[in-house]
C-alpha cells in the first residue's frame, strides 16, 4: 500500500473517531463529517509541528502523561483552526484520554 494511501485512512479512521465521540464526551462536539476530517488534518498538522520541535521520545517515563495533554491542547487549539469543531478544556482531557484508548485497540498512527 502507498504512503499517501496509508496516510488517507488514517485521516478517515481519525475523523471517525472524533465523530463518534462527540455525542459521548460533554464540552465536545464536530458538526458534520467533513468538519471532522478538516479536524483530522489540522490535529496531524499540529501533531507534526509538536513533535518536530520537541522531539518523539520527550521521556520514556513520562511520554504517556506528556502524550495525553499534547493530545488535549492539540484538540482544544484545533477548535480555533475548524469552524463547526468545539471543545472545551474539560472535553478537550476525556477526549484525548479516549482518543488514546481508542489507539490501543484500532491503532490510528502508522507503526
Amino acid at each position: 500500500m502507498g504512503d499517501w494511501l496509508k496516510h488517507a485512512i488514517r485521516l478517515v479512521v481519525s475523523a471517525i473517531v472524533l465523530v463518534l465521540l462527540s455525542p459521548f464526551v460533554p464540552g465536545f462536539s464536530v458538526a458534520n463529517f467533513g468538519q471532522a476530517l478538516l479536524a483530522a488534518v489540522v490535529i496531524t498538522i499540529l501533531g507534526y509541528i509538536i513533535e518536530s520541535a520537541v522531539g518523539r521520545n520527550i521521556s520514556p517515563y513520562g511520554r504517556g502523561i506528556v502524550g495525553f495533554l499534547v493530545s488535549a491542547v492539540v484538540l482544544y487549539a484545533t477548535q480555533y483552526i475548524v469552524a463547526g469543531f468545539s471543545v472545551t478544556i474539560f472535553g478537550a482531557l476525556i477526549a484525548a484520554f479516549l482518543i488514546g484508548l481508542v489507539d490501543i485497540f484500532v491503532p490510528t498512527t502508522l507503526r
